[in-house]
């Protein structure tokens, strides 16, 4: 699937084979399991094996970023927290490609970057040549613009401003020629070379819209794709390298239009590669059709070449992310909802047959630099090296990165915890071929969002389900707390509640006043109450099914390649005289026009409108018009007006007009200083039982301070609430202390045939207890065993717990504590493993296993590092036991120097 090889690549990988065979020494017993697919291994994660994957099938990773980060001072890690090359990281998870974007010019007049790595050929040359020495194949992604290219940017490189578009094409071969030389003098192992980004709406400048595509509309930018598939061809790497073409939007069904109208052009490429990022791009059952329908009708390869999800809701640095706490997950926002999404691509392409080769991981690596917390160091890294998605520099060129330019809105989507460590996530290239295996616990939770119309009960659901990491769900019943009862008026609120497994969740209540506006959010396929106009006729302007919705599925969606307005109204009858807020949703993006505006209209107060803008993508923003004044006809229209340049796109959505409900006035100080005391409680201090009707008193607190309608008398109650539910915390019980090690006297003997006294073990005081070093026990009590002592924030560790009765059990790590996992018991024994939190802050915590109830049954102490693992001296049995080995076999070290030999030969093959 993958092209021929070199000749100097195939004999520096059969120098690599052929020691790798002679090292077998070193681990025979793990090379004859692979050999004999021993069925899944043991894991942090479950990893369903995909059956019949063939071994050139393609891992592949984009770490274009890598050099701003390193030159910011980002660090990277191996499995054992060591300080490591990225590229002999990713080499050694089994990764097989990495995937470099290159841009023409990211630099203004200055000099200076444009930031999102500021890949220009020299530092994709050197991102290539890394990764050659690696042992890991390229993948070169020209971009044919000076700065980012996808469906909504299609800039031209500022030194083509001025050609047509067929000079423009010339122009496109020639740097892929010039650029192609130089990866080759570099020696750079090129597998596959893509021309063009996610081209869907056209590419070096040159505007092919793929709402009204046609063969002749297209004409323009199928001359780039053959100038680029022309000049591969006759590089030096000629037909060893695969010819890519890359779309994304597989959900809008046009993929099948593309691939015609390359076709009937003929197009000379290989691979036909589509991104699939889970929150935007549909099912994947529907990836693998519309992949399918094109390998299969048209002879051609297929590849997923970017998709990506994310392990935490943490922000790493002082830039949003794209993932955060307002997005619906479509799997579970962990490490193992990662492995679950990867496994599924990989899967998906799998199912298209031979034709589907490989699958990309967008940017695993691009970590915050400077600081969690610190912006101006921050800051002052992304601007000078580029490590952001885009410096202030690139606002020249970039009109989104002139108003947000910043940092990385990708760092919690990374298999690198924070602080460079792999996740385990990482490993999931490698587990899909033998399939991964580990304790069952539950994963995510439902948290149901429910609307409410003023006035009307609020009832949330008795039961939801319950998601487990092996991929298996349960229907879970739920009791909500107290805090549902303290609803006053119109507001956001959260109301906490457990299932009957004793798993927490949150459902999320909105009480609004009705709604006047009909089928606000578009979501009803009947739109005829609406009156829509656009300028520009197109696929891309009208009411559908979009991934940049902000209320439900389906909006008002808009983009053109040519200047154009949208008229949107609803004409509305019968509205109840009063006053009344109307506001709407936009989301969008590249708006250079100012005639936009959301507005109302009836005889008894004119025209309200107010300025509405596309704040860029992924920033939805609700615009609103007050005291819109209905009269005794109950006449109203309202509506929006968009006069945009190209290329602006974006979507209307929620339009609401709401009647306007009066907010209370209330005197909220004694209650907020009540909840600041409760939030300071050292939680682990006080009984369980006593800890959860603090907290059902704080959040019935918080529910009144969102509250749009409270009284003085609820403030009042609730504040007394929280008042008396600290002051009745109970101490928890001290019949299980703190685990202390006493260890055993050291005894020194004085140079005589007999020892001076008898030397004794005993303390001269009695311990409080005397545990193993990595294990809370007694002869027949209760007992945890962690497998390691010594952790990083992101770390699996294996949980083992004895003597124990019931048939589950609790495992978490405090100070503040924290649940991990539920444990299955049986025969007294459990075993689970769990992840560190990454909020864990440096220092002494404990791993702690609690009954039904929360009583602390044991708990073992482990130490978090916050710097290298080789200063803590935890884990230096391992590097010892590796030097003994390697003095007992001698020759060993001859594997490495010999694969670091064959690689080199490569480099310069």
């Amino acid at each position: 699937m993958t092209p021929t090889r070199s000749r100097a690549t195939r004999a520096a990988r059969a120098t690599t084979a052929a020691i790798a065979v002679g090292a077998a020494i070193l681990a025979p017993t793990a090379l004859s399991a692979a050999a004999e697919d021993p069925g899944p291994v043991d894991a942090g994660i479950f990893v369903e094996k995909v059956d019949g994957l063939p071994a050139d099938f393609a891992a592949g990773v984009d770490v274009s970023s890598v050099l701003s980060l390193e030159e910011s001072g980002t660090v990277f890690r191996d499995s054992d927290g060591q300080q490591a090359d990225l590229f002999e990281v990713l080499a050694d998870h089994d990764i097989t490609y990495v995937r470099v974007r290159v841009w023409n010019d990211p630099y203004d007049a200055d000099g200076h970057g444009y930031g999102g790595g500021t890949v220009d050929v020299d530092r994709a040359v050197e991102i290539g040549r890394r990764a050659t020495e690696a042992g890991l194949r390229v993948l070169v992604d020209f971009h044919y613009s000076d700065f980012w290219a996808d469906p909504a940017k299609v800039h031209v490189p500022k030194a083509w401003a001025a050609l047509t578009d067929s000079e423009r094409a010339d122009a496109a071969g020639e740097f892929t020629a010039d650029a192609l030389d130089a990866f080759a003098a570099a020696g750079v192992d090129v597998g596959m070379v893509q021309i063009g980004n996610e081209s869907n709406n056209g590419i070096a400048g040159i505007r092919c819209e793929s709402g009204s595509a046609t063969d002749a509309s297209w004409a323009p930018c199928v001359a780039v794709y053959e100038a680029g598939s022309a000049a591969v061809r006759a590089s030096d790497y000629g037909d060893d390298a695969l010819v890519a073409l890359h779309f994304t939007n597989p959900e809008n069904g046009r993929y099948a239009t593309y691939a015609g109208i390359l076709d009937r052009a003929d197009v000379d490429y290989d691979v036909f590669a589509s991104s699939w990022y889970p929150m935007w791009h549909g099912s994947l059952t529907n990836l693998t059709s519309v992949l399918t329908h094109v390998a299969d009708t048209y002879d051609k390869k297929v590849m997923v070449a970017e998709t990506s999800w994310a392990y935490t809701t943490d922000n790493g640095d002082q830039h949003g992310n794209t993932i955060n706490t307002s997005t619906t997950p479509v799997y579970p926002i962990s490490v193992q909802g990662q492995a679950d999404l990867v496994r599924d691509v990989i899967a998906a392409v799998h199912a298209v047959g031979d034709a589907g080769i490989g699958v990309f991981y967008w940017e695993p690596a691009w970590l915050p630099v400077g600081g969690p917390s610190d912006w101006a160091s921050q800051n002052a890294r992304w601007e000078q090296f580029g490590s952001g998605w885009a410096s202030s520099y690139a606002g020249g060129y970039d009109e989104d990165a002139r108003d947000w330019h910043g940092g990385s809105a990708w760092d919690n989507q990374a298999l690198f915890a924070f602080d460079g460590t792999p996740l385990e996530s990482l490993d999931v290239f490698r587990y899909v071929r033998t399939g991964a295996t580990t304790a069952r616990v539950p994963t995510s939770v439902e948290k149901p969002v429910v609307d409410v119309r003023l006035g009307d009960p609020v009832t949330l659901p008795s039961t939801i389900t319950v998601r487990y990491n092996d991929g298996t769900q349960e229907t879970a019943s739920v009791t909500w707390g107290g805090a549902l009862s303290w609803i006053r008026g119109t507001g956001t609120y959260r109301i906490p509640g457990r299932t009957s497994t004793g798993v927490d969740t949150v459902a999320t209540v909105h009480v609004r006043a009705e709604n006047v506006v009909v089928n606000g959010s578009f979501e009803d396929a009947d739109t005829s109450m609406w009156d829509l106009t656009y300028s520009v006729a197109s696929g891309d302007n009208a009411i559908k099914a979009t991934g940049n919705a902000t209320d439900g599925t389906r909006a008002v969606a808009f983009w053109a390649g040519t200047p154009f307005t949208v008229d949107l109204s609803q004409q509305l009858t019968g509205v109840p005289a009063g006053t009344y807020t109307l506001s709407a949703t936009l989301h969008g993006g590249d708006q250079t026009g100012t005639d936009l505006s959301i507005w109302a209209w009836n005889e008894t107060s004119g025209t309200r409108s107010t300025p509405v803008w596309l704040a860029g993508w992924n920033k939805p923003t609700t615009f609103t018009v007050p005291d819109v004044v209905v009269g005794d006809d109950g006449l109203v229209k309202v509506g929006a007006w968009l006069s945009l340049d190209a290329p602006a796109w974006g979507v209307i959505d929620d339009v609401r007009l709401e009647p306007t409900v009066a907010a209370t006035t209330v005197d909220t100080t004694a209650l907020q200083a009540a909840l600041a005391s409760a939030d300071a409680v050292d939680r682990d201090a006080w009984t369980p039982e006593s800890v959860a009707v603090l907290d059902d008193a704080v959040a019935s607190g918080r529910v009144i301070l969102a509250a749009g309608q409270p009284t003085q008398q609820d403030v009042d109650s609730v504040t007394a609430l929280v008042t008396d539910a600290v002051d009745g915390l109970e101490p928890a019980a001290t019949a299980t202390p703190t685990p202390t090690v006493t260890p055993t006297p050291t005894v020194t003997p004085t140079p005589t045939n007999e020892p001076t006294s008898t030397p004794t073990t005993t303390p001269t005081s009695s311990p409080t207890t005397t545990p193993a070093p990595t294990a809370s026990a007694s002869a027949s009590g209760p007992a945890i065993t962690a497998s390691r002592t010594t952790v990083r924030p992101g770390d699996t560790v294996t949980v083992t717990v004895t003597g124990v009765a019931g048939s589950q059990v609790e495992v978490g790590v405090a100070s503040t504590y924290q649940r991990l996992a539920t444990v299955p018991v049986v025969g007294g024994t459990g075993t689970a493993t769990v992840t560190i939190p990454t909020t864990l802050s440096p220092g002494l915590h404990h791993l702690q296993v609690r009954d039904a109830t929360g009583v602390v049954l044991a708990q073992v102490e482990i130490r978090v590092a916050g710097a290298s693992l080789a200063t803590t001296g935890a884990d230096l049995a391992a590097p010892l036991a590796t030097g003994v080995l390697l003095l007992l076999l001698g020759g060993a070290a001859v594997v490495v120097a010999t694969r670091r030999r064959a690689r080199a030969g490569r480099a310069t093959a």
